[in-house]
């Protein structure tokens, strides 16, 4: 099957990563090649992106809480720390992942940072409004399409202002670009495996508004940003009325 065909549906195989029982020293090492591969392809700009959103249409706070869910390393959250640091920002952020492997690379890589936390945990674990904005980077993409709603809504509920998702577009070119970067940088087999297959499970507009049907929320905001990928904002502070997609 060509990939132009094999991309028109969202993959469903899972990842390696999605497989809990293994991991260990080739997990780590995949943590460490998925932080060059995140600055190569641009990864942290969309989250940073609609986190200004929501920070903008809730009155510029001085004070910010986010939590990121699904962090693997945390890598792209750097970025948020430097643009809190611009804006005189408060920011506290907590990182969260479901594997002890994941939470070890990301309490090292900010070890020196007092204002990251890291903990083991889960998305369905976490209480109502527990963060101002929960944030998910190539997070909703591990999902079916019919788990999706649930767990949208599930971060929407750990929200006080609103929820960011940064994903990435299925496309073939992202899809010829990734498996021939990653197959330059590594020869890690979660990176062979999983890189291209991240692709092959990402989104297009259509699934979007499908998902913006099934859900109940406020608004929900989602524009395509450059490398290949998409931003989704959902946000409590404004109305149903205002939902909107936007191109470029």
């Amino acid at each position: 099957m060509s990939v132009l065909r094999s991309i028109q549906r969202r993959a469903e195989e899972p990842e390696l990563m999605d497989d809990f029982t293994i991991g260990g020293a080739a997990l780590r090492e995949a943590l460490h090649h998925l932080r060059l591969l995140n600055r190569i392809f641009g990864a942290s700009a969309p989250t940073l992106y609609g986190v200004k959103r929501l920070w903008l249409d809730a009155g510029k706070p001085r004070k910010l809480t986010i939590l990121d869910i699904g962090c693997g390393s945390g890598d792209v959250n750097a970025h948020l720390l430097k643009w809190a640091d611009r804006n005189r920002i408060e920011l506290q952020l907590v990182l969260i992942d479901i594997t002890e492997e994941a939470c070890e690379e990301a309490r090292l890589y900010f070890q020196n940072e007092p204002r990251v936390q890291v903990r083991k945990d889960d998305l369905f674990s976490l209480p109502e409004a527990c963060a101002d904005i929960i944030t998910g980077t190539q997070f909703v993409h591990h999902f079916a399409a019919d788990e999706l709603p649930g767990v949208v809504d599930k971060m929407l509920k750990a929200s006080r202002l609103g929820v960011v998702i940064n994903d990435i577009h299925r496309h073939w070119i992202p899809w010829a670009a990734v498996w021939l970067v990653t197959r330059m940088l590594s020869n890690n087999r979660y990176i062979l495996h999983d890189g291209p297959l991240s692709v092959a499970k990402g989104f297009r507009s259509a699934d979007w508004q499908h998902l913006r049907k099934t859900l109940d929320t406020p608004e929900m905001f989602y524009a395509w940003r450059p490398l290949f990928r998409y931003v989704v904002v959902l946000n409590k502070t404004r109305s149903n009325s205002n939902n909107g997609v936007e191109q470029g």
